[in-house]
């Protein structure tokens, strides 16, 4: 009788206590990366990337997880089409030699089961360096119209252009570029 109530214990135990890693799809209609910078100190410019792709796995439980982006430089939308072609050539994110902007995290922090940052490495025009997104918002819930659990999120970090390869026109135009992210995802 006491080894079945050590079992049962020990089942609920584990089936309670450990939460499984549950993977997100990213929702591309619904998830944009913005860049700002300053142009000649007359106004913060902000642009935005129409193609993102990629994968979040949380576990809230064990206050872990992993992001995955891929974003499609090529998609590059500053409004104006010939202003896109500008920045998609060589001196800025050439993309016809690096198509992808991607980051890839390294550990995600959490405060209480909500992610708060997440530190990772962001590669542009094939040089990566560390940054660490801040999450300003995150909101998890069953999706009203899709009916299947989903995530969203804000998250920001500033970097140096001029590390990337992409220095032309420093200090006119800002060599500091923050970027953001809003992101939705699916649970697959």
């Amino acid at each position: 009788m006491n080894k079945l109530v050590l079992a049962a214990a020990l089942a609920s135990f584990s089936a309670t206590g450990f939460a499984a890693p549950e993977t997100f799809g990213v929702e591309s209609t619904h998830t944009f990366p913005r860049f700002e910078y300053s142009h000649f100190g007359y106004s913060n410019q902000v642009q935005r990337f129409d193609k993102t792709s990629g994968k979040i796995v949380l576990d809230r439980a064990a206050k872990t997880g992993s992001v995955d982006v891929s974003i499609d430089a090529r998609s590059v939308n500053t409004g104006y089409a010939l202003f896109n072609q500008h920045i998609q050539a060589e001196d800025y994110f050439h993309t016809e030699k690096f198509p992808s902007i991607s980051f890839k995290s390294t550990a995600v922090k959490f405060d209480g089961d909500k992610p708060v940052a997440i530190e990772g490495n962001l590669t542009i025009k094939g040089v990566s360096k560390p940054v660490t997104l801040t999450v300003t918002s995150f909101h998890a819930m069953p999706h009203p119209m899709l009916k299947k659990d989903a995530i969203g999120a804000n998250a920001s970090t500033t970097v140096k252009r001029s590390e990337f390869n992409m220095g032309k026109n420093v200090p006119y135009v800002s060599d500091e570029v923050k970027i953001s992210i809003a992101v939705e995802a699916v649970k697959e």
